[in-house]
């Protein structure tokens, strides 16, 4: 498995925020530079990032972007699952589209794995990616 490029640009994206915290607001334009990420996908992230929650714009005079809620109460999963959708390793499990579905010894255990992996994804706070960073 591994994550869209999109979502791995949302867990830069919110790293980069979250190294913000406490220090007043960022711009999305600022958040492109630290990241070296294109202004339009940043863009299209914070769209995506606020949308679920997790980032807040501030208009006006010292505005800009701030988490929506401090980063040790945002996860892995809550960023993957704001740009993707539900955590999952098989389409089978959200759709009826597989022609094996009637038949498949598999789909009923599908959710489990689903869910250990959602799981694991959720204990890694947004505070460990950031201090990861700052260590190295």
């Amino acid at each position: 498995m591994r994550l869209s490029n999109l979502a791995d640009y949302a867990v830069v994206t919110m790293s980069a925020a979250a190294r913000h915290c406490g220090g007043g607001r960022v711009s999305a334009g600022e958040l492109a530079t630290e990241t070296g990420l294109p202004a339009p996908t940043v863009q299209k992230l914070v769209s995506k990032l606020s949308a679920a929650g997790l980032l807040r714009s501030v208009r006006g005079a010292g505005g800009g972007l701030q988490l929506a809620r401090p980063a040790a109460a945002i996860t892995l999963a809550d960023i993957v699952e704001a740009v993707e959708g539900p955590i999952a390793l098989t389409a089978c499990v959200e759709t009826e589209d597989c022609c094996y579905d009637e038949t498949c010894p598999v789909k009923p255990h599908w959710p489990l794995v689903n869910e250990a992996l959602r799981g694991a994804l959720a204990g890694i706070p947004l505070t460990q990616l950031v201090a990861e960073k700052e260590a190295a």
